[in-house]
């Protein structure tokens, strides 16, 4: 069985893996990255697009946010409506000049791997049977095959990342009894899609129906990626294109003029709403990244965005260990991540509570949530805590500071 060595083994080549190797290299801190899936694959599934003022500084900081600046749509606020009408959240104005910018997760991806590629940096892709082991000891080992037909390879590692999502093989890898699960399961979905089609706003466009949520997003100045609240177990060969339409006109409606413009529809889907948190996200050298530990609603755009902040907190803390020797931050890991976790879920909560329909809200229910749409959009100190959420919560400290 052959054996190579490294540094870090990072299990996934999502955002979070992908970040990690990039700043992992960009300090001297060897890495492999194993990815069951092929490199087409993670170049081109569509899923999350907003990020965060933080990860679009960390990306550009870091050598990787040339296309992104180049490509990427600038967004200084968002509109909620209801009622009819639209109240737009300055976020250029509440959040001290900060704002998101729409950037698609697969075009991401590619920047990221076309990154580690150029520096010679190892990324397997298409590997079979990955497993973890001795992760609670000094010598982790990654357990793996480049293809069916090959031999069974191990990677010893000092530490191990599992990056590999919620239905990935780390985090069940971990001895029961050791994590505790925090879970909630929404009583909805989202019927997603993309259209080609420009978008019909400059901006995301929230909005509260009677009939249920709608969310009117962008990938690029000509395909529209709009959203529609459905149930969990919706059957898509229910809703022909033509019903799409006719739903997103009714729940996107505007009292002011506003049209929405359609398009071929290139993509359909059903999203589920769920909320995950797993703690504590890490066992002995093994340290939970990303969706791995924690899965958040994609009301408030917090994903990806979260993924990449549990890999600046562990790339700085891999760093403090190469130079100093001391495990102070690695130590830390979970607390420090998992303090940022529960206030995006707490977000992500309150937008995906105050914006869809409830199957057994009452009318007082449905009252309170116009209330508080209607408060949200008229204090300025509601609405400042909104644009400060939603374009990123602070970090304590930076990157590349000194430990």
């Amino acid at each position: 069985m052959p054996l190579s060595r490294t540094q870090v083994g990072i299990v996934g080549a999502g955002p979070a893996g992908l970040v990690l190797a990039h700043l992992l290299h960009l300090q001297g801190i060897e890495s492999v990255v194993l990815e069951s899936r092929s490199r087409q694959y993670c170049e081109e599934r569509v899923r999350a697009g907003v990020l965060e003022q933080g990860t679009v500084d960390l990306l550009t900081e870091t050598g990787v946010g040339e296309r992104l600046k180049r490509e990427g749509l600038v967004h200084d606020g968002i509109e909620l409506r209801f009622s009819g009408r639209g109240h737009r959240i300055d976020f250029k104005d509440l959040a001290g000049g900060s704002g998101i910018t729409i950037y698609a997760q697969h075009e991401l991806i590619k920047d990221l791997i076309k990154a580690r590629l150029d520096a010679a940096a190892p990324v397997l892709f298409e590997v079979e049977d990955v497993s973890v082991h001795d992760f609670n000891t000094a010598e982790p080992i990654i357990r793996f095959r480049k293809h069916k037909e090959a031999n069974f390879e191990e990677l010893a590692c000092d530490f191990i990342a599992g990056c590999d999502g919620f239905h990935g093989i780390c985090r069940p890898s971990i001895p029961q009894g050791v994590l505790t699960t925090y879970d909630r399961t929404y009583p909805f979905a989202w019927l997603g899609i993309l259209a080609e089609a420009p978008p019909s706003s400059n901006e995301l466009i929230y909005a509260y129906h009677q009939r249920g949520f709608a969310l009117l997003s962008m990938r690029s100045p000509s395909i529209s990626r709009l959203y529609l609240q459905c149930t969990p177990d919706e059957d898509l060969a229910n809703w022909p294109d033509e019903k799409i339409w006719q739903e997103l006109h009714l729940r996107l409606h505007s009292d002011h003029g506003w049209k929405l413009t359609e398009g071929p529809i290139l993509q359909k889907g059903i999203t589920g709403m769920r909320s995950v948190v797993v703690e504590p996200m890490q066992c002995g050298r093994l340290f939970l990244a990303g969706d791995a530990a924690h899965i958040v609603p994609p009301t408030g755009a917090k994903g990806l965005n979260l993924a990449v902040a549990d890999v600046r907190v562990l790339a700085r803390a891999l760093r403090e260990f190469y130079t100093s020797g001391t495990t102070a931050l690695l130590d830390d890991y979970s607390k420090t991540c998992l303090r940022r976790v529960w206030k995006v879920q707490r977000f992500s909560w309150w937008m995906t509570s105050m914006l869809h329909r409830f199957a057994d809200d009452n009318p007082f229910d449905q009252r309170r949530q116009l209330a508080e749409l209607d408060y949200v959009t008229s204090s300025r100190a509601a609405a400042t805590s909104l644009a400060e959420n939603y374009v990123g919560l602070p970090f304590d400290e930076s990157l590349f500071s000194k430990p």
